[in-house]
């Protein structure tokens, strides 16, 4: 008998007694559906039911070992059982990549067992909770993006789908996008209102509008950075028969996600005291607009209506609950501006209010009851406020 034979019974036997490296195909099924298919190394998420490249089916998944098979590998652990280290408790799904890194240094470097416990907790929990929302409470995702100033919209699929968990979860895995494909006007420019409002009533009609009446949308989460009469147009698009959920970018924190908790707005409401001149409603939630600045536009017997709050700043709304509210009193001052005004009077309405009231503006105005609307946009390089748009009915004019 050689040597080599010897070596390779000795190596045999030694597999024997440490136990079999393959892992039981009924804990290969629970790993994969706790993690989802997805890999368990946080930040990755990568889908390993396809190609990344082709996006073809394809296997690219691996079960790496917390505490390794092997006493030499990284994170060695002599008081775990073969059993115990082919368990589910002890595997991460991962891909090739995420697997090579936490596996690259013979004591696991920056990967020590506790991190990578944490990872996969983290992710499983993840897991079961997105996965547990009912499947009634699919929503398509909107996108609408329009040039405010010299910036571009920055708006992301991505970005807008982890906010929708865990009340609700994307219907498909692209967006409807409404924004025109680089547009290169600017709100300044004098064409920039006609083009885009065209653009966004085409668009709308075309990749919205016939699907909800297909029944093939039945919800939609709202995602818009544009300039302010755009966001109202669109909300008028959508109207409050469309059960929708308009989502606000917060700057503290950063992100689309309505905060688990948040102080309630409280708004002030404050008239005109002599009804005569041009009705103007100023909603001025995230700056201050001083009276003079309508008057300028509208001359001195303007008659204004300000909802307001004592501390305007551009992250004031900060929960679903607060639009709410703010529909609420929009709904009250349209119908006490109508109380005052026959229904062929223009409303001047000058939006200080960040991008969801925005669009909850429009979705309030009642098409065949409320007045026409002009809507203001507050340009400093155009000496103030100018006319943007007119809504009447439901459409731009």
């Amino acid at each position: 008998m050689t040597s080599a034979t010897n070596a390779l019974r000795a190596n045999a036997k030694t597999r024997d007694s440490a136990g079999t490296r393959a892992i039981p195909i009924a804990v290969q099924c629970e790993l994969w559906g706790k993690a989802g298919g997805r890999c368990e190394f946080a930040g990755c998420n990568k889908p390993l039911w396809k190609s990344s490249v082709t996006q073809e089916p394809v296997n690219i998944a691996q079960k790496a070992h917390i505490h390794p098979f092997s006493d030499r590998g990284p994170r060695g652990d002599s008081n775990a059982s073969p059993r115990d280290r082919n368990g589910v408790d002890n595997l991460m799904l991962v891909c090739h990549e995420c697997h090579k890194k936490i596996d690259d240094k013979p004591d696991g470097g920056r990967y020590p067992t506790q991190l990578l416990r944490r990872m996969k907790a983290e992710h499983e929990q993840r897991i079961e909770r997105v996965t547990g929302i009912d499947a009634s409470k699919k929503s398509h995702i909107l996108l609408y993006g329009a040039n405010i100033g010299d910036h571009s919209s920055p708006l992301q699929y991505d970005q807008a789908a982890i906010a929708l968990f865990p009340r609700r979860y994307p219907a498909q895995d692209t967006p409807i996008d409404l924004a025109t494909i680089n547009g290169s006007f600017m709100d300044r420019d004098e064409e920039f209102w006609r083009i885009e409002a065209t653009s966004l009533g085409r668009h709308f009609s075309q990749r919205v509008r016939e699907r909800l009446a297909t029944g093939d949308i039945s919800h939609l989460s709202v995602f818009a950075i544009a300039p302010q009469p755009l966001l109202t147009l669109l909300g008028t698009m959508l109207g409050d028969i469309v059960p929708a959920d308009v989502y606000q970018r917060h700057r503290e924190p950063p992100g689309w996600e309505w905060p688990d908790q948040a102080n309630p707005v409280a708004l002030q409401l404050y008239e005109p005291i002599a009804i005569g001149g041009p009705p103007a409603l100023v909603i001025a939630l995230s700056g201050t607009i001083a009276p003079p600045r309508i008057t300028s536009v509208l001359g001195p017997n303007a008659a204004i209506w300000t909802i307001t709050t004592s501390t305007p700043h551009n992250d004031l709304i900060k929960s679903q609950a607060d639009l709410a509210t703010v529909r609420s009193v929009l709904r009250s001052v349209f119908d006490r501006i109508k109380a005052a005004y026959s229904a062929a009077e223009t409303l001047h309405i000058f939006p200080a209010c960040g991008v969801s009231v925005a669009v909850e503006l429009g979705r309030v105005r009642m098409p065949k009851a409320d007045m026409p609307w002009q809507i203001y946009d507050e340009n400093t390089s155009r000496g103030g406020f100018v006319p943007a748009l007119t809504i009447k009915n439901g459409e731009a004019a």
